[in-house]
């Protein structure tokens, strides 16, 4: 593959991620009790307005990209409206417009995803080999967008000098301890709005200077997204429609009560998102590695050992206390793992499975379930099991809610545990699956 388009799809993937990892790692923080006060059934309903936009998207950015628009030129003006929305969410601290600004966000973001990907597909050549190497800049974007987050929550004014603290290893331990509080912590939180705002626009422009990817003139069907949901006739893909169904509500559990388990169990507020990102980092060698794991392991194997990742983690979480906080900051490594090994190689499988002309809608309708009906659904189970597992009590005249998560945890742990099980019991693609017309034969 030519290389200057090769960095330039990696630079793509890079700003695109920088947007999502910017704001998503923080956000049940910042919605919860400790700064905007959102209820839990508020708090879900801002985490779903991704999942709405996911609803939409498929037919939204599906149809267009694959038969109207260049993607390239689609993918430009969904981030600059995007963009906008971020920057106004940094300013906005009641239910309504927050949840109204991160819905128009989030309707513009989400179909990007499927099309970033379609762009990629549709500019190289071997996509078992290459695309793992492109996508891996999606994951450094994520990471690069969380470890500022370690200092700009630092109250520096409260900082002493390097000689005062005793020298530089010293000054820096005090640094890294000495946190706002109060207003100061809460804009400290909301500058990662800013920060996706930023990165949104950057993508925009840059987006005119990626390879022009048409849209496709194959003859079929009118609507692209109708023929990708006929390919669930196919037996093996529908098999593997549910269990992502089943993959994404474990996912998502995860983004909603990490930040405020970690927290729980004694990890600084300005650190939870850079623990977070080692699953991120993990990420980055699994999928440099992704296309020899897949020619060796095959889509099952591959796919079973991305959903135990879940279980891993979701085990550990659940016996985590501030003993172990290090073990369960470490645990986070599997995510990464979880996420290449399905998630990423489902695209994969997607792509060489589908017909050329509705792939992006392909793409999109599974995407449908990552994104769409996946968190839309954990959030709002996310959501009961805290009121389920918790405990309110009076502390100064104040309530105070106790979450049980270590009993929170055993949920996804055990869903996890069934998608593997239907995987492996039931997912065998073989090229004589009675596939729709126009279908590629599967392969192994």
């Amino acid at each position: 593959m030519n290389s200057a388009i090769r960095a330039k799809l990696s630079v793509m993937m890079f700003l695109e991620y920088v947007i999502y990892g910017a704001w998503l790692p923080l956000l049940g923080l910042y919605l919860g009790a400790e700064y905007l006060k959102f209820t839990e059934l508020q708090q879900s309903w801002v985490f779903n307005a991704f999942a709405i936009a996911s609803l939409t998207g498929m037919f939204f950015g599906g149809q267009l990209a694959d038969r109207y628009f260049a993607q390239e030129k689609f993918l430009a003006f969904s981030h600059l409206i995007g963009g906008l929305a971020m920057f106004a969410l940094a300013y906005q601290k009641a239910f309504w417009p927050f949840f109204s600004l991160m819905l128009l966000h989030c309707f513009f973001f989400v179909p990007t995803m499927s099309v970033t990907n379609a762009i990629a597909f549709a500019n190289i050549k071997d996509s078992q080999k290459d695309f793992g190497f492109i996508r891996v800049w999606g994951t450094v974007g994520w990471i690069a967008a969380s470890w500022p987050f370690i200092f700009i929550p630092i109250d520096w004014a409260k900082v002493p000098s390097v000689g005062d603290a005793g020298g530089a290893i010293a000054w820096l331990g005090k640094a890294l301890g000495t946190l706002k509080t109060g207003p100061a912590m809460e804009a400290a939180l909301a500058s990662t709005f800013t920060v996706a705002g930023i990165a949104s626009l950057v993508l925009a422009a840059f987006c005119l200077l990626l390879p022009h990817t048409p849209p496709s003139q194959g003859s079929g069907s009118s609507f692209a997204p109708l023929k990708a949901f006929k390919l669930l006739l196919v037996p093996s893909i529908l098999v593997l429609f549910v269990v992502t169904l089943l993959d994404a509500l474990v996912h998502y559990t995860y983004f909603f009560w990490s930040s405020r388990f970690l927290t729980s169990i004694g990890l600084p507020q300005n650190w939870i998102a850079p623990a977070m990102s080692i699953g991120q980092i993990a990420e980055i060698v699994t999928m440099a590695t992704l296309g020899l794991v897949l020619k060796r392991l095959g889509w099952r194997t591959t796919m079973i050992l991305g959903i135990l990742g879940h279980v891993v983690r979701f085990g550990i979480y659940s016996i985590g206390t501030p003993e172990t906080l290090w073990l369960v900051i470490l645990s986070n490594v599997v995510h990464g793992f979880a996420y290449a090994f399905f998630f990423a190689t489902v695209y994969i499988y997607v792509d060489e499975n589908f017909p050329k002309d509705i792939r992006t809608s392909a793409q999109s309708l599974f995407n449908l379930l990552i994104l769409g009906f996946g968190p839309l659904l954990s959030n709002f189970l996310s959501g009961w099991l805290g009121t389920v597992f918790s405990k309110t009590t009076l502390v100064d005249g104040k309530e105070k809610v106790e979450i049980f998560f270590h009993q929170v945890f055993l949920v996804p742990l055990g869903m996890g545990l069934l998608a593997a099980l239907v995987l492996a019991l039931f997912f065998h693609p073989k090229g004589q699956d009675p596939v729709p017309e126009e279908t590629p034969v599967f392969v192994n």
